[in-house]
């Protein structure tokens, strides 16, 4: 058994977990973490807890110490630098005219690397202008390209739905979205109705997916013969929200909306 906190490093990414050691953390505390990439500031989102080994990732990084006002200060100065680092690399883009689009930039906390977020329809020649970035800053220089996706829960924005993008405001990790989850849900499937500022299918149809996947097991099959009130005939669609079924009624030769309880599937 392990002893661990759950360390997020921006406002909607991904938790990772961290020994605590002998340290009083506690659940949104700022601490000091020792990462893969180098020394990093995070907040702890989940406080201390038990979980067995094979839910741990060997080896497990530990908390260095919990972070104060010098700390809190140092992120705000990277915050800035990396603003001005974001201008230089932009005008740097330009005069190598290369086909990328500037992103974000991140300085680690210990300033040991910048990392250079970019996008780009396929693969760019960037070396010239790491070297370029490299004499200017005297550091480490990574240049990452990122996704669609990955732009928009970068620089957020408001969806469809009026609120502030999932990806921006409390979504962790991408999950695969396919068509089929439209269709599940009778949902439109014009592509300006169901994708997201990313222009990607919106992750808010994979929600209610389970949903409709359990309920889909409870009820008659699209396609199957069907007994109700009116006679026997077969099943053209489902609308799962409002308990509703689409018959097609053999012997009145017409289509029906029927209540989900007035329709049986034949055995």
């Amino acid at each position: 058994m392990f002893s661990v906190v759950g360390v997020r490093f921006k406002k909607a990414g991904k938790i990772y977990y961290f020994d605590p050691s002998d340290l009083p953390v506690e659940q949104e505390h700022a601490v000091i973490v020792e990462t893969a990439r180098g020394i990093e500031y995070g907040k702890v989102v989940i406080g201390r807890r038990t979980v067995d080994e094979a839910d741990v990732v060997q080896p497990l990084k530990r908390v260095i110490r919990i972070a104060d006002q010098n700390d809190a200060k140092l992120v705000e100065d990277n915050r800035a630098a990396a603003k001005n680092a974001f201008s230089i690399c932009q005008d740097k883009i330009k005069d190598h005219q290369l086909k990328m689009k500037l992103v974000d930039v991140e300085y680690t906390f210990d300033r040991n690397k910048i990392i250079f977020y970019f996008t780009a329809e396929g693969r760019v020649d960037f070396r010239e202008l790491v070297k370029d970035l490299a004499s200017i800053f005297r550091t480490r220089i990574e240049l990452r390209q990122i996704g669609v996706r990955d732009e928009a829960k970068m620089l957020g924005g408001i969806g469809p739905c009026g609120r502030i993008l999932c990806c921006s405001s409390f979504l962790g990790d991408f999950e695969p979205v396919s068509i089929k989850m439209a269709k599940d849900q009778n949902l439109s499937l014009n592509p300006t109705k169901i994708s997201g500022l990313c222009g990607r299918l919106m992750c808010c149809l994979k929600y209610e997916h389970d949903n409709y996947e359990s309920a889909k097991d409870e009820l008659p099959r699209i396609g199957s013969e069907v007994v109700t009130p009116f006679g026997n005939g077969r099943l053209v669609s489902l609308n799962v929200n409002d308990r509703l079924a689409k018959v097609q009624i053999f012997d009145m030769k017409k289509v029906m909306d029927l209540p989900l309880d007035d329709v049986v599937e034949q055995a």
